[in-house]
């Protein structure tokens, strides 16, 4: 019981974790800079994997479509593919761990269940790094630009995007390790009630007497019994 309370848990984390990299993708914020002057020409930039755009002191906002995918920096390319990848990879993880699961009733017997849920969470575990990967290398670009004092261009800082891809990657990834430390103990339970069901067949097919043995009713040793009489007095007269 604890143990499939500990699956659950681990489910939990990792659909979580799951939801929040998902959610960084159509996020605006990756990398936000603001121009602050009167209250008229304040505006606001920012930018995410597919766009960037303005947004002035009335809300309008003004966005550009990142015009071609092979004109893009390199850095943006690898995220795209590493937050693509992340997305796939959590959602063959969570299919497997329902098939795993203690707690559901499909996915075969227990070391198979086992094996389904290791998978699940080494999906997870690739799943937390290539979101983690892909924020990581985004927020070192911005933050090189920012303190690079040769670097003239505009400026940005930190989104909430990246925090938000953080804290899932962690989720995944600790979920993960939960559902791969559960492969040791699933494994070790099926050996168990292997051992047990092979015990039970050794004792239900002993060995008992064999067919053709002859029963042999044990000689009566009564001195009382006529016949046991009979048998000292034949020996007595032959002596």
């Amino acid at each position: 019981m604890s143990n499939m309370a500990t699956e659950i848990v681990a489910f939990i984390l990792t659909i979580s974790g799951w939801i929040l990299v998902c959610s960084t993708l159509p996020t605006d914020y990756w990398k936000v800079s603001s121009v602050d002057g009167t209250v008229i020409t304040t505006a606001t930039f920012w930018s995410n994997l597919w766009k960037t755009c303005v947004t002035d002191s009335t809300g309008v906002s003004n966005c550009k479509d990142f015009p071609s995918m092979l004109a893009l920096d390199a850095y943006i390319q690898v995220c795209r593919g590493l937050m693509i990848a992340s997305v796939c990879l959590g959602f063959f993880g969570a299919t497997l761990a329902l098939m795993g699961m203690k707690c559901t009733r499909i996915g075969g017997s227990e070391s198979t269940k086992a094996r389904l849920t290791g998978l699940s969470g080494l999906h997870f575990i690739l799943n937390g790094l290539c979101s983690l990967t892909a924020c990581s290398l985004y927020a070192h670009r911005i933050t090189s630009e920012f303190f690079d004092p040769l670097f003239f261009a505009q400026k940005f800082e930190l989104g909430a995007a990246l925090f938000i891809g953080w804290a899932g990657s962690v989720l995944c990834i600790s979920g993960g390790l939960i559902f791969c430390l559960s492969l040791s103990e699933g494994f070790s339970r099926a050996e168990c009630s292997y051992s047990g069901g092979t015990s039970m067949v050794t004792k239900r097919h002993k060995p008992g007497k064999p067919a053709n043995s002859f029963y042999k009713s044990p000689v009566s040793t009564d001195p009382r019994d006529p016949a046991e009489h009979s048998r000292q007095f034949g020996k007595n007269v032959y002596v």
